[in-house]
């Protein structure tokens, strides 16, 4: 398989895939299934062109759905590589093969000119972790000055952030998924997300 500048021609199963090599795949996309797992806000703010936004909790629940759906190459999606990691070890625990994570997530992808599709600007749900935490802990700080026991709060996002290293998972990323900023008007349901990829893998088996 030729590929574009800096890619490789087929990673192993399970591994990374670099954008290049992604925007090569894409030639042939009747062979290839690209699942975002931000949420739906994000997804509707810019998302790779022909991808599919499944959520990670929406694929969590339904990880084994999912998999009966695709038989062929799928590469996860999201904004840094987290939350298309953890989806891809959800998948790969029900049996699904030949699962790829975009190095780099969407910014990587858009900076080695892949093709996307912008809607209304919204902030990434990493970026949105970054001041609450920061706010959590300078409050954390600021009230120890009052009330000494102010300090713990400082100490448990400190905790809170090691574990999430630690685990490659996020809590508070989780919890700011739910907000009604992060969620669009018509609900996203798993009965059509589940069809439209099935309506997929049909045509491609064409």
């Amino acid at each position: 398989m030729t590929t574009l500048s800096g890619g490789t021609a087929d990673p192993a199963p399970g591994h990374g895939v670099d954008p290049w090599t992604l925007r090569t795949w894409m030639e042939a996309p009747e062979r290839l299934t690209i699942l975002d797992v931000r949420s739906p806000a994000e997804f509707q703010t810019v998302h790779v062109h022909g991808s599919y936004n499944i959520p990670l909790p929406l694929l969590g629940e339904h990880a084994a759905h999912v998999a009966d759906r695709i038989d062929h190459r799928t590469v996860l999606v999201c904004q840094s590589g987290e939350r298309a990691g953890d989806a891809r070890r959800r998948l790969a625990a029900v049996g699904m093969g030949e699962l790829h994570v975009l190095d780099g997530g969407l910014p990587a992808f858009e900076r080695a000119g892949g093709e996307v599709v912008r809607g209304r600007a919204r902030w990434a749900l990493e970026r949105q972790v970054r001041p609450v935490a920061g706010s959590l802990v300078t409050a954390g700080v600021l009230g120890s000055l009052w009330k000494r026991p102010a300090i713990a709060l400082a100490g448990a996002i400190g905790a809170g952030l090691t574990v999430s290293a630690l685990t490659d998972t996020c809590a508070m990323a989780r919890l700011l998924s739910a907000l009604p900023y992060n969620r669009t008007g018509e609900a996203l349901g798993p009965a059509r997300v589940l069809d439209a990829l099935a309506g997929d893998n049909r045509r491609a088996e064409r």
